[in-house]
């Protein structure tokens, strides 16, 4: 039987980058990089090189599932899709459409993402419908399109080579974003300045020129500081500013208040350092900054992503090679997702759901009235069914007993739904809580495009077929349009998925399969103005002709230590792994590097309580309680412990904070207040158990 390589995009993080999947018959036997692609150059990470074991066959839900009596049981299609009609039915009828809704996914295709959102607003008749992209990068969307009219990545991975000056802000593209982080650690080396900014001294703080250790959520309180020394020595960007900003005078008056001395009080990093992190970001020629959920996941998310482009815009640093300010994406298709409408507030394009005009146009596109209601957020749908006012979901590829803050209030919230519709590849958390479970293809086992944190649209190619009644998400939606009796859903293809799409989204209008074929991909927008993509947005201007500078003020996260609970508690990425684990921890070779979850602690902390590397503990919150095992380290100041949310088994969303961003409701995954027990060295700790109603779940099969 010969051996074939299909080329395809690594289903990990947001980087897009080129996989090579070896297969002979119906089995993958082998990962490589693809050679010359655009973003990855022939290389892939740990994660990427492991991708083969998240679909492999171990383990896989190959058939639909129907829960009775607690357990679960083997069902044919045709089952499966008439309860979820008869009771998605029930409460259409009974409660009206602001009672069901869906979670996307941002791990499925673009494709998927647009039948999901289309199904919820055409077929459901609702627009609560949003993803993951609510607990990452939500702050992003809202606040760069504040500011510059588009919130994406303004510019290239490939830019990193070209600036002389690199600002990692709240992240560790080492840990996150390996390809990425090795791009900035090769422009270190080639003699880049490299400017640090987090409250751990991370791989790349190591390496940093400077490196501003702040205080946990004091993000808004530095990037004042900043601009207050840039505009008092007379360093901001004074042609760019007259030329393409507006609210300058407001944005000079609001940081006055935010002198050096009150800064670094805030803050906690010396005057002096924040003097020469002022002056190197604003003498640069192209200052490159990328950002992650440590500016993001706060009650502050939006301001603080704000915040990061008035500096930049005031020092010139948009619309140039080697600039920009850019969301490094979590997921392989969080920026497809919501390009793709899987958010409550636009359609595909991000077309406004509250403008009548764009409602006309997709309920002419789709040959139906569409949801004319606002739709309500992930968050916004748990606290509804809490309060009975809604009723059913169906859930694509996530699992937020994991990945939501609150474990415990999301277990409650999925035990209270009068009906769960879960889509997935394997038993996960959240599939335990599900009434059916619907058997999902892999990114193996479809075709279709993906859209990474550059913007970069790219082909997936499938290398094996579906795995037993495994069906893509597109097609899922097709047989659960049929059985409710409507039209428009039956595609032949993944291509014509996409060709509906684009013909309706202007930034993707130029684009078509033979097209990204030609290009390696292709960088919305790409439209009649730019038929061959866009690298680098806001070249020339901006979408609302200025952009906006926004005066904005400091907060503190919404939980603080206290007598109580002493220490602030982060939430962290590990290298070896990726999301809720369902993917990374069936490979044993990560699971081998990091089998367990784990408290991170300084050194200080950890000779206060007497504890010692793998020390057993309990972590307590007001939320909950999970036991691990402590690793001391000294990438953590006194005060500040971390925690990563890869591991069901140890799961640190039992204690973090559900304050919400009141802009986005982006939860404040980032900072709670926490207290650590020694626990007696001869017992291990014990695994964690998620807080279930109807008692664990069995599965028959």
């Amino acid at each position: 039987m010969s051996i074939k390589t299909t080329s395809t995009i690594c289903p990990f993080c947001g980087t897009g980058c080129g996989l090579g999947l070896r297969t002979e018959g119906q089995q993958i036997i082998g990962v490589e990089p693809v050679r010359n692609h655009p973003v990855s150059k022939g290389r892939l990470c740990s994660k990427g090189w492991n991708s083969a074991f998240g679909v492999d066959r171990q383990n896989r839900i190959t058939t639909p599932l129907i829960k009775e009596n607690g357990s679960f049981r083997k069902a044919s299609w045709e089952e499966a899709v008439s309860l979820i009609h008869e009771q998605f039915s029930y409460h259409l009828e009974e409660h009206g459409p602001t009672s069901v809704g869906a979670i996307s996914c941002a791990r499925a295709s673009n494709e998927d993402n647009y039948a999901i959102q289309k199904f919820t607003r055409a077929v459901l008749k609702t627009n609560n419908i949003d993803h993951c992209a609510r607990i990452c990068h939500s702050p992003s969307v809202a606040g760069l399109a504040r500011t510059l009219g588009s919130g994406a990545m303004t510019n290239s991975i490939g830019d990193i080579e070209k600036a002389d000056v690199v600002v990692v802000f709240g992240c560790d593209p080492t840990e996150s974003h390996c390809i990425i982080g090795s791009e900035i650690i090769k422009a270190k080396e080639r003699g880049a300045l490299l400017l640090v900014v987090d409250p751990r001294k991370t791989r790349l703080a190591g390496l940093a020129d400077v490196h501003l250790q702040l205080r946990l959520g004091s993000n808004v309180a530095l990037l004042n500081g900043l601009l207050n020394i840039i505009f008092e020595k007379g360093w901001e960007n004074k042609a760019f500013l007259d030329e393409h900003c507006q609210h300058l005078d407001l944005l000079k008056s609001n940081v006055k208040e935010y002198p050096p001395e009150v800064v670094s009080r805030i803050t906690g990093v010396p005057e002096d350092q924040l003097v020469q992190a002022a002056r190197i970001y604003s003498h640069a020629r192209a200052a490159f900054l990328a950002y992650g959920m440590g500016v993001t996941q706060y009650v502050s998310g939006t301001n603080n992503v704000m915040a990061i482009s008035n500096l930049a815009l005031s020092c010139g640093h948009v619309g140039r090679p080697g600039t920009g300010i850019n969301p490094l994406r979590g997921q392989n298709n969080v920026q497809g997702a919501c390009d793709m409408g899987a958010l409550p507030g636009v359609y595909p394009g991000y077309q406004s759901t509250d403008d009548p005009a764009m409602r006309e146009k997709f309920s002419r596109a789709w040959g139906c009235d569409v949801a004319d209601k606002p739709g309500m957020t992930s968050l916004g749908m748990n606290e509804a069914t809490l309060s009975g006012q809604f009723h059913a979901m169906m859930i694509f590829g996530e699992d937020p007993v994991v990945t939501d803050p609150d474990q415990n209030q999301v277990s409650k919230v999925l035990n209270r739904l009068d009906f769960l519709v879960v889509v997935e590849m394997a038993m996960t958390e959240t599939a335990r809580f599900a009434d059916v479970i619907l058997p999902a293809a892999s990114f193996a086992e479809k075709d279709g495009t993906f859209t990474n944190c550059e913007r970069r649209v790219q082909r997936i190619r499938k290398a094996i077929e579906p795995m037993g009644d495994c069906l893509p998400d597109w097609q899922i939606i097709g047989k659960l349009t049929r059985e409710f009796g409507k039209e428009g859903f039956d595609w032949p293809s993944a291509e014509a998925v996409f060709d509906e799409f684009t013909a309706l989204m202007p930034i993707y209008s130029r684009m078509s399969y033979p097209r990204l074929e030609q290009h390696g991909g292709l960088q919305w927008p790409c439209d009649s103005r730019s038929p061959d993509g866009t690298a680098i947005l806001h070249q020339k201007s901006f979408p609302n002709g200025k952009a906006r500078l926004m005066p904005l003020h400091y907060l503190p996260p919404a939980e603080n230590p206290d007598a109580e609970y002493p220490y602030f508690l982060t939430t962290i990425r590990l290298h070896f792994h990726y999301g809720c684990g369902s993917m990374t921890r069936k490979s044993p070779l990560l699971e081998r590097e990091t089998p367990m979850g784990l408290l991170f602690m300084s050194p200080q902390d950890a000779a206060n309580q007497g504890l010692f590397n793998n020390a057993p503990v309990g972590v307590r919150s007001r939320r909950g309680y999970v036991e691990t095992r402590v690793v001391i380290t000294d990438q953590l100041p006194p005060g500040l412990v971390s925690m990563p949310y890869h591991f069901d088994d140890t799961p640190s969303n039992q204690l973090t904070n559900d304050a919400q961003d009141p802009v986005t409701r982006m939860p404040e995954l980032k900072a709670c207040a926490v207290r650590v027990e020694p626990l007696d060295p001869a017992e291990r700790p014990k695994p964690i158990q998620v807080l279930r109603e109807q008692g664990d779940c069995h599965v028959r099969l």
